[in-house]
């Protein structure tokens, strides 16, 4: 990315359309990529949610395991899971996990009457994440492949402008 945005200022600085050109090219390679990747994950969406409940499910154990030599990294991994879904645990937890879920599960969701009600599984809050909140996902990239296509047009206009201006 770093490349691709060098091309494109230094291209617009140097007036030179191979830059220019080359920055338009990898514009877009990555708008197709982008546009694949948003269609096999749309067609896929189930197949990915599996694949996040299995990762989760492995640093879960990782996290409740005493003996694992990766306790402090699984426990880093289910702690942004557990603040970005707002969850906790994987749902009909043992007593292990019970007596290690203050540390692993500090925030609660909003007070009830009772007190603090109990944050909802995470696989619950996952499975949700990619069937109710898809058309989130989609909005967020239809936004960058319109950004994208906005740079294409107004590098070929950078493009045909340096080419029909009179050389000084």
């Amino acid at each position: 990315m770093m490349l691709v945005g060098f091309l494109g200022c230094y291209g617009a600085i140097q007036e030179s359309q191979c830059l220019l050109g080359t920055f338009f090219f990898f514009l877009v390679i990555l708008f197709a990529c982008e546009v694949a990747a948003a269609i096999w994950g749309f067609m896929n969406r189930d197949t990915i949610s599996k694949e996040l409940i299995n990762f989760y499910d492995s640093a879960y154990i990782k996290a409740v395991d005493v003996t694992s030599t990766s306790k402090d990294s699984a426990i880093k991994v289910l702690d942004v899971f557990h603040t970005t879904l707002d969850c906790c645990g994987k749902g009909g937890e043992n007593t292990l996990f019970q007596e290690v879920s203050k540390t692993l599960c500090p925030r609660k969701t909003a007070p009830t009457t009772e007190g603090f009600q109990e944050n909802q599984n995470c696989h619950d809050k996952i499975t949700i994440l990619f069937s109710e909140k898809l058309h989130l996902i989609g909005l967020a990239a239809l936004v960058v492949a319109v950004i994208m296509v906005f740079e294409m047009i107004f590098t070929m206009v950078l493009c045909c402008g340096i080419r029909n201006s009179p050389v000084y």
